[in-house]
């Protein structure tokens, strides 16, 4: 993974970081590596997740699988972060088996899955570290409901990755479900180089090896000076625009294998920084389909904006045919690949000759090593933010706060009040 910042610059682009900011920036950079590397060696509560690409087991990964090898159709119920890695990675890289995700309770695209899915043939994975999310559970119960009417033994097709106690372990007990462990330590939108986020992508036949290579190259890549580090180079950066009033990154994606990646970044960016009125409010876009839609607002709405570009550096190609065309003449003799790389090069010209900072990144191909290292490089890129702002990145009280209040309504037909809220009359 290669992090070019050049046109986040204050020569370049306001707002900019200067050369002599960022020098001075590199010693709180490393004094947070050390705070990170610490974290680490003592397995502590979000740092450890820095860890999985050793600590994760991929034979016992397919040896739990390994009943559902069969499947043509893999089915996850899981929200926010045990769903997200896993979406990442079947929608980046080829599968034998589709893949899709109930990350959502709206009942008439839930219908429309189920309908849809040849259940005899499909797995079903559970995903809940507590085992009591409302929307994955209720999902899970849908679905086995629906397995059951379409005559199909659902013992027979799911795994449980949750807990060590909770109701879905207390299920996968009673019923002798193949399970896997969701990690200690490790908050879920951390989790995608763990069984939470591998084990639909190996029932679909995808390189795990390879992503969990892809992430110990990432960790092998963590230095104490964001000048020898890509992840720390781009961590460092957001950070210092944000500082300087680019309160948004956008996240934009050249390569449509990758548009799922942005809505991973943008859980890991939001739930992770969002604290104490501090943050940077990630966006998603894809390019070159944005381009058309919401650059205008980059290149000339508010100064306070960081694009994000990310773009493999060889891709597979088709060549445009000649378009027997005076006007389409330029198209002659070049290829979808190249239409594609010269639009980024041409976006990220646009807005730095009109002063926005934008930061590339780039991985050798879209393939499980390359995601892996992305994925890896964006969490570390994370924690390093929160360490350089002085918030918990490994901590969502907001999120919790809204889940309790969905059970307590759902028990008692009330929301629970709190301190501070107020009802207008």
């Amino acid at each position: 993974m290669r992090v070019d910042i050049g046109n986040a610059l204050a020569g370049v682009a306001s707002p900019g970081v200067a050369r002599e900011s960022l020098e001075r920036l590199d010693a709180r950079v490393a004094q947070a590596h050390r705070r990170i590397e610490a974290g680490r060696a003592d397995e502590e509560h979000g740092y450890a997740a820095l860890n999985l690409p050793e600590r994760t087991d991929p034979d016992a990964i397919r040896r739990a699988v390994d009943p559902l090898a069969d499947a043509s159709a893999v089915l996850t119920a899981g929200i926010g972060g045990s769903a997200l890695g896993a979406a990442t990675i079947t929608a980046a890289l080829p599968t034998g088996a589709d893949a899709y995700y109930l990350d959502n309770v709206d009942p008439a695209w839930v219908a429309d899955r189920l309908d849809d899915l040849p259940l005899s043939e499909t797995a079903l994975v559970a995903v809940s570290r507590s085992g009591t999310t409302a929307e994955t559970l209720a999902n899970f119960l849908v679905c086995r409901e629906a397995f059951e009417r379409a005559g199909v033994d659902w013992t027979e097709r799911t795994l449980v990755l949750t807990g060590d106690d909770g109701p879905l372990a207390d299920l996968a007990e009673r019923h002798d479900l193949p399970t896997l462990p969701v990690p200690e330590g490790v908050p879920g939108r951390f989790s995608a180089l763990s069984p939470v986020g591998l084990a639909a992508p190996a029932i679909c036949g995808v390189d795990i090896e390879g992503l969990l290579a892809g992430g110990a190259a990432g960790a092998e890549s963590l230095a104490g000076s964001l000048f020898d580090c890509p992840a720390y180079a781009y961590g460092a950066v957001s950070y210092a625009l944000a500082e300087r009033g680019a309160a948004v990154n956008a996240m934009m994606p050249y390569a449509e294998s990758l548009e799922t990646f942005a809505e991973w970044f943008a859980q890991l960016w939001a739930e992770s920084l969002g604290k104490d009125d501090i943050g940077q409010t990630p966006a998603r876009a894809l390019g070159a389909t944005d381009q058309h839609s919401q650059l205008q607002l980059y290149r000339a709405g508010p100064r306070d904006k960081l694009v994000t570009f990310v773009a493999p550096g060889e891709r597979e190609d088709r060549a445009i045919p000649d378009p027997d065309a005076e006007a389409l003449s330029y198209l002659s003799g070049t290829s979808l690949g190249e239409l594609l790389d010269t639009e980024l090069d041409a976006t990220a010209a646009s807005l730095a000759a009109a002063g926005r900072p934008s930061v590339r990144i780039e991985l050798d191909r879209v393939d499980a090593r390359g995601l892996g290292e992305l994925l890896y490089g964006m969490e570390a890129a994370c924690i390093l933010v929160g360490e350089l702002f002085g918030v918990d990145a490994f901590d969502q009280p907001a999120v919790e706060w809204g889940k309790e209040a969905t059970r307590e309504s759902l028990r008692t037909g009330d929301l629970p009040e709190r301190p501070g809220d107020e009802l207008a009359e």
